[in-house]
């Protein structure tokens, strides 16, 4: 009987087993990497921050305004008679300071009225003009009301109306 000598099974490339392990290996640190990356970006999201807080931004100061009642005033004109007509308020810087205003209403009006009348219609044409104006109301308004009392706190003077004619 003739016997065939063992086939020995075919080899297998060496080089096959080395590839398949390599990309095994790759494939798990990249799947690794995302894990970890997942991991750290939802603990991030939810973690509280420990450290001092950052310091938020200063909320700004609700404004304080006094309106006085408009006026209308005769104005010095050669010839023919003149008026202003005028409404503005002040803007106070606290409470305390609104009320003393209020209480005193009859001579801030004296005043204004005083400052008022002795100017020529032509000084109150343009926008730096009455800005000069609103100054000066504000410097004289600033003014102690009374003896012993303290200066005001005006910080600025708007007006709603403002009429030459």
């Amino acid at each position: 009987m003739a016997t065939s000598p063992p086939v020995a099974p075919a080899p297998i490339p060496s080089s096959s087993p080395a590839r398949s392990s390599k990309l095994w290996i790759v494939l798990l640190i990249v799947a690794l990497a995302g894990a970890l990356a997942a991991g750290g970006y939802f603990l991030m999201r939810q973690r509280t921050p420990s450290g001092p807080a950052a310091p938020a931004a200063p909320v700004p100061e609700k404004p304080i305004f006094v309106t006085l009642e408009p006026l209308t005033v005769n104005v010095q004109s050669e010839g023919r008679g003149r008026f202003l007509h005028v409404g503005m308020a002040l803007k106070v810087r606290d409470e305390q300071a609104k009320a003393r205003i209020v209480e005193f209403m009859p001579e801030i009006r004296s005043r204004v009225l005083l400052l008022l009348s002795n100017r020529p219609p032509e000084s109150l044409v343009t926008t730096e003009d009455k800005a000069r104006l609103a100054e000066e109301i504000r410097a004289e308004l600033s003014r102690p009301l009374g003896a012993g009392l303290p200066p005001q706190e005006i910080a600025s003077v708007s007006f709603s109306t403002f009429v030459v004619q």
